[in-house]
């Protein structure tokens, strides 16, 4: 391929299928990018933005673009172009969650390690949806921390009620109230933290990118569809792994490390956390589509009254 017509914007692998997406995520959430200086990291903006301009230094080859890209999808927000902080960064959600969730998975038993771990999760959380949200609907301080509030009172209610409730349940059930506190918490969180999409609506523009309005129905199915990926990437270690760890502890070696039981649980989230990163983000497209007709009456009549038929669908980027 001749550089000089190299799309640095074009996707390397189908976005359209599950496996291409896949790809792309493994190549984006690899947790070592997260380990870069920002001097390297803005190296690769200024090289993105150069093949942009149709300005590609001189010996630069096709594999230094992708991983600029990589680089760049990584760190970078599709709206701004702002580097993102780096715990709220797709590549920093490995080390990140599976420390977190190997604590809440380890210390379930007494109400203030449930409530404290609960806490450090939802500050995380809040954190990485604020981080990943669709930046061309501002929030302000004030919905910020009423959202943050909202979501980490849902997970502690949640958390310690069942936590109480199961007190007499079989071990295994009580093993599972950090996933349940974990899912309701999503759904509450991410919501509120994009609340002003869901309010005044997400940017939707036609196939070749040309802005046509804003719909909250539109935002409404990008965040349902994170809030779907969010719980989907936690579920198989926080379901699996309790099974796994009741198992291991009826053998007298185990019992004798109890000391390593908390890191141990932390390795094996990781191990669960390498593959569904990538695969719980590829579970939707990015590019988010939604059919004109399933828009609110006023902006479907101002695409049809501009447009016609050409188009039939708008597309929006739903955030992570």
């Amino acid at each position: 391929m001749a550089l000089s017509s190299f799309d640095i914007d074009a996707p390397r692998w189908d976005q359209s299928t599950f496996m291409g997406r896949l790809k792309y995520f493994f190549s984006v959430t690899d947790c070592r990018t997260a380990l870069l200086p920002d001097s390297r990291l803005d190296e690769a903006k200024a090289l993105v933005e150069s093949c942009r301009a149709g300005s590609i230094p001189p010996g630069t080859t096709e594999e230094q673009l992708y991983f600029a890209k990589k680089l760049y999808d990584s760190a970078f927000h599709p709206d701004t172009g702002d580097r993102m902080n780096l715990i709220g960064r797709m590549s920093f959600q490995v080390p990140g969650g599976m420390a977190i969730t190997g604590a809440m998975l380890q210390f379930y038993k007494t109400v203030p390690a449930v409530v404290f771990w609960q806490w450090v999760n939802q500050s995380f959380n809040a954190l990485v949806n604020y981080t990943n949200r669709n930046a061309a609907s501002p929030i302000t301080p004030k919905q910020i921390g009423i959202a943050y509030a909202t979501a980490t009172s849902t997970a502690l209610a949640t958390a310690v009620g069942l936590n109480l409730y199961t007190k007499k349940a079989p071990p295994l059930v009580a093993r599972w109230v950090p996933f349940a506190a974990v899912a309701a918490a999503n759904c509450v969180n991410i919501p509120m933290m994009r609340q002003q999409e869901i309010l005044n609506g997400i940017a939707v523009t036609d196939e070749n990118g040309n802005k046509l309005g804003h719909s909250t129905k539109a935002a409404v199915k990008g965040i349902t569809q994170v809030v779907v990926s969010r719980i989907t990437m936690a579920a198989p270690g926080m379901i699996i792994l309790p099974i796994i760890m009741q198992r291991l502890e009826r053998y007298k070696f185990m019992q004798r490390i109890t000391f390593l039981h908390a890191p141990i649980q932390v390795m094996m989230v990781g191990m669960f956390l390498v593959f569904m990163v990538p695969a719980a983000c590829s579970l939707f497209p990015q590019r988010c589509s939604i059919a004109v007709s399933k828009l609110e009456p006023e902006l479907r009549d101002s695409i049809v009254s501009q447009c016609g038929d050409s188009v039939q669908y708008v597309y929006f980027n739903k955030g992570l």
